[in-house]
């Protein structure tokens, strides 16, 4: 579950209103967004040089398909990562910061879920146009089976053995 999505019992330890326990989310939130975002910001800067390059009209049309949709898994992502920080400023002095830190903390999972689709079909395309090898598949997947450990399963798996009933 998104942070902020739903009160749980490590919440209920703090002696904070409601109010108060949304400013401390959204503060954890919005650092969380810096990271995510100036790697995708990145890699999507990079992803829109490459169909400027003399090498890309070589690509065989296989390939061409997978940039154009790393390209575009990559502007969703960045939009959902941006997202937060629209929001936070639409919504800015209403009174609804614990509904804007729920809806911030969906933008945020689902543009990390667009982060995941976007890195690995940029190092699908890469490995693909770098070795032409049967391989390649099974390289993106253990990539990707390491990306899903570390932001999903390592942090699931904390959650349900940290926190008590």
């Amino acid at each position: 579950m998104p942070n902020g999505a739903a009160e749980g019992p490590a919440d209920r330890g703090r002696d904070e209103t409601a109010e108060e326990q949304a400013d401390r989310k959204w503060g954890e939130l919005i650092q969380e967004v810096r990271v995510a975002q100036t790697g995708v910001q990145i890699l999507f800067g990079f992803l829109l040089t490459v169909v400027f390059t003399p090498h890309y009209q070589q690509l065989e049309q296989t390939d061409k398909t997978i940039y154009i949709v790393t390209v575009v898994l990559g502007a969703a992502a960045t939009g959902a990562l941006i997202g937060p920080v629209s929001f936070h400023r639409i919504v800015s002095g209403r009174r609804i910061k614990p509904a804007a830190v729920q809806w911030a903390s969906r933008l945020t999972f689902t543009g990390l879920l667009l982060l995941l689709a976007t890195m690995t079909s940029a190092l699908f395309l890469v490995l693909r146009v770098a070795t032409h090898d049967h391989f390649v598949p099974w390289l993106v997947a253990g990539v990707v089976a390491w990306y899903l450990a570390s932001w999903f399963a390592l942090p699931l798996w904390a959650r349900h053995r940290h926190t008590t009933p």
